[in-house]
């Protein structure tokens, strides 16, 4: 009811208790909100298997009109970019998820991997389509969970757990990688889904760890 009272002219005088319109706001913004997140994650389902889609395509595979994805997202580059802030949201929560400072290094590497699944699909989107994406913006934007893991590659290097002659940041570069080949392999069925953790850590760590 809340919801009809601010789209609908037509629906009478707004409620005269203050507190009740902004809980009718508050919860009309999470549903747009949440609706225009289950649009992109779809979209980027789609794009994942089609990358050269129109959005003429992209708006039919998702179920919406052209008009309503262009509401959202006013052309390709701004859909990327959204794909990119959602990308760098699920990458932060990776990182916190995966407690990088706890136990040895490598066991924090292995949880990171773990949690780096809901990520893969969008970065080796955003890996094939880094044309539409502003460079500047992004890396400030991935700054954090950069500054995260390589912290974690140095931890391990200086704990002895890691070789010291590749440097962190490769190290992080690497891992963004093998995520986005991982989730690739898996999305066009080159590979299985529950290998992903494995032939992401036995590859990266055998690499990594001093023999």
């Amino acid at each position: 009811m809340g919801r009809s009272c601010l789209t609908d002219p037509a629906a009478g005088t707004a409620p005269a208790n203050s507190d009740e319109t902004n809980l009718s706001q508050m919860r009309y913004s999470r549903f747009m909100v949440t609706d225009r997140e289950s649009v992109l994650r779809a979209a980027a389902d789609f794009l994942g298997r089609r990358p050269n889609a129109t959005q003429d395509e992209i708006a039919a595979a998702v179920g919406v009109s052209r008009a309503t994805l262009h509401r959202h997202f006013a052309g390709k580059p701004a859909l990327m970019a959204a794909l990119d802030d959602l990308a760098i949201a699920e990458m932060r929560t990776a990182v916190d998820a995966a407690r990088l400072s706890e136990g040895s290094a490598a066991d924090a590497l292995r949880r990171l991997v773990a949690a780096c699944r809901p990520v893969s699909p969008y970065l080796a989107l955003l890996y094939s389509q880094s044309q539409d994406i502003d460079g500047d913006q992004s890396m400030q934007g991935w700054a954090e969970s950069d500054a995260a893991i390589t912290a974690l590659f140095e931890r391990g290097q200086r704990s002895g757990e890691f070789r010291p002659d590749l440097t962190a940041a490769w190290l992080t570069e690497a891992l963004y990688s093998l995520v986005a080949g991982a989730g690739w392999c898996i999305q066009v069925g080159r590979a299985a889904g529950r290998d992903f953790e494995r032939m992401i850590s036995e590859l990266l760590l055998s690499g990594v760890q001093n023999s």
